[in-house]
Formats: structure tokens, C-alpha cells, sequence
């Protein structure tokens, strides 16, 4: 798959990125997240028009890159760059087989073991005097991360990332504009957030996040993030994987599994399918996804007020994905019931 020239984004992204930040990046634990896709595996059917891997290792770095840049503070930046440190294979996927389709927060527990159990990244901290406790939940700074429909680091990374490279709808000009737009303020509630100093870049990148998020929740995205699930279910319950392959393995030794397994012929016609099918009623013996899903959207502030409050062009955006139809039924006329159990 080509490269794109993510070099450029991350240099508008992390114009003073800390060569100290590399120390911990490079750990054995955190390279492992360079063999996971941050498209939840997707980028691997036709359906997507896959042009490119970017990894979750590429992620954490930039969503610390920008959490250096509006604070400077070393803790917050590590709680960045470990937020995603336990992630496995198939990213949010594996939440779908956990049951957690909405909050797609699962595995999130594991944060702390996986940080606790690196005897690089446990040396490191303890050089720079930092506890595990500081780092293990980035949830506890607002500027790394924080509740819908506020914006956080992590939120304003994948949807910048994604506007330019994998829904392409805003160009490198428009991201570097967007961006030099953002700074630290108080939001209604007194919680410091990131905002925007000018209305029309807090309206455009409200319509972008609105677009991307019915993307995200769009039929062939939601069909093949179950269809994964639901394959590496019935692997795990027929003990040809275990939850620990999740997290050791790389997305590629899976695929290989999968494709020597019973599973193999579902998985090769998801692989080669152009686009789902949709219905309001129940496909008779195919297999199908017909199920909410994780809801992400971004009202951003200007000058501390909700834009959506100050502006009907990104109020009507707004409206319109959150009225997002997903009462469908989803599936692939290739793919029976029966070829995924």
C-alpha cells in the first residue's frame, strides 16, 4: 500500500516535538503498536480503496506531539503517547467482540499492566521521576482527552489525519490553517479545552468532524468492524487464538491464521467486496450487522462558547450527524450466516 506523505502532516502537527518523547516511543511495547492499523482493520478490503497503514504507534505519537505543544508538561504528553498503548490487533474490532460497540473503551483496563510490565518504559520513568499513576490514564487531562462533544488531542488528531488522508476532504493547507487556529481556553463548565480563536475555522472543522463521523458509522464500516469481530470470536472459541495473540501478534500473522482456517472464504469475499448491501429487513440465512455504534462528534468551542450555539451552519452539520439513520440491515450477499460461525 503507498505511503502518504504523513512527514509533511506531522510537521505542521509537531513543530517543536521533544526529541525526549522518542525515548519512550521506541520502547519494545510501543513498537508493537507500528504492526496495528488505526483503521480498525478496514484498510484491508476493496471496500476502502486501502491506499495506505497508518499505524497506531503513528497516532500516539502525533496526539502527544500535539499535547506537548498546548502544555508543555512532560505527564500529560506520556499520558498521550500511552493511551493507546494497549491496543491489539484490529483496534476497536476486539471491542466489538467484547460487546462494547458504543463506548469502544474495553481495552482500555489494560493500560496500566501493559506500561508496568515494559522494564524500558518503567526504567525511563523512574529516571525522569515520574509515576506510573501519572501516566496510565489520560483521561484525567482535559487537554489529552475528554468527554463528546468537547475537543481533545486525540479527537483533534484522527480528525485531522482522516480529513486529509483517509475520507479525503480538506488538504494540507486547510489542516495547517485549521490547526495554527487552536489554543488552550475555558470551556462553559470553567474546564480548560481546546478552542478556536476564529469562528470560521471552528465552523469548518465542525462540518468536517460531523461529515467524518457518519463516515465512521457508515454501513460498510460498521458491517466489516463486526465481520472482523465476529471471525476472531469464533476463532477464540474455537481455541485457534487466545486473547493474548490480540495483543502479541501482528495484524498480518492473523490475516494468516484466518485465511488457513474454515474462515477463510468469508474472509477472502469481504476482502474482494466493492460495497454492502443494505435492507429494513432481515436477510434470510446471510450473515448481517444491524446494530448502533460509537457516536463521535466534535462541537468545538470559539471564544469559550459552543460553536454550534454561534453558528447555524455548524449547528445544521451537527443535527444532521447526530440524526444519522442506522437502522439498517447490513450485509454481503456472498457472506451466509453460516460461514461465520
Amino acid at each position: 500500500m503507498e505511503k502518504p506523505d504523513t512527514k509533511a502532516f506531522f510537521h505542521v502537527i509537531a513543530p517543536d516535538y521533544p526529541d525526549w518523547l522518542d525515548e519512550y516511543a521506541t520502547t519494545p511495547r510501543m513498537q508493537k503498536l507500528a504492526n496495528i492499523s488505526t483503521t480498525c482493520g478496514i484498510v484491508y478490503s476493496n471496500m476502502f480503496n486501502p491506499r495506505f497503514f497508518y499505524s497506531v504507534l503513528e497516532h500516539s505519537k502525533t496526539v502527544a506531539a500535539i499535547v506537548w505543544h498546548f502544555t508543555h508538561d512532560r505527564r500529560q504528553t506520556l499520558a498521550g503517547l500511552f493511551h493507546d498503548i494497549a491496543t491489539p490487533a484490529f483496534k476497536h474490532c476486539v471491542d466489538f467482540m467484547n460487546g462494547d460497540y458504543i463506548t469502544q473503551e474495553s481495552t482500555e483496563e489494560h493500560t496500566s499492566r501493559f506500561i508496568a510490565e515494559s522494564p524500558e518504559i518503567v526504567a525511563l520513568l523512574k529516571r525522569d521521576k515520574i509515576k506510573i499513576s501519572d501516566i496510565d490514564n489520560y483521561h484525567r487531562y482535559p487537554i489529552a482527552d475528554n468527554d463528546t462533544p468537547q475537543l481533545s488531542a486525540d479527537r483533534l488528531e484522527y480528525t485531522l489525519y482522516n480529513a486529509l488522508f483517509t475520507y479525503p476532504m480538506a488538504t494540507l493547507n486547510q489542516i495547517s490553517s485549521i490547526y495554527r487556529d487552536i489554543e488552550v481556553q475555558q470551556n462553559p463548565t470553567g474546564v480548560v479545552e481546546l478552542g478556536f480563536k476564529t469562528k470560521k475555522n471552528a465552523r469548518e472543522f465542525a462540518v468536517i468532524a460531523s461529515k467524518l463521523s457518519t463516515l465512521y458509522r457508515g454501513d460498510r464500516e460498521v458491517y466489516s468492524m463486526q465481520f472482523i469481530a465476529d471471525i476472531l470470536r469464533s476463532l477464540s472459541q474455537r481455541g485457534d487464538i487466545c486473547v493474548a495473540d490480540l495483543y502479541e501478534k501482528t495484524e498480518s500473522e492473523i490475516i494468516d491464521l484466518i485465511n488457513n482456517s474454515q474462515y477463510n472464504t468469508a474472509f477472502h469475499n469481504w476482502c474482494n467486496a466493492t460495497e454492502v448491501q443494505s435492507s429494513k429487513t432481515a436477510p434470510k440465512d446471510l450473515y448481517y450487522v444491524h446494530r448502533p455504534t460509537k457516536i463521535r462528534y466534535i462541537d468545538p468551542l470559539w471564544q469559550g462558547e459552543r460553536i454550534s450555539k454561534q453558528c447555524k451552519t455548524a449547528a445544521k452539520a451537527i443535527e444532521k450527524n447526530l440524526s444519522y439513520d442506522m437502522d439498517k440491515y447490513i450485509y454481503l450477499s456472498q457472506i451466509k450466516a453460516a460461514d461465520v460461525q
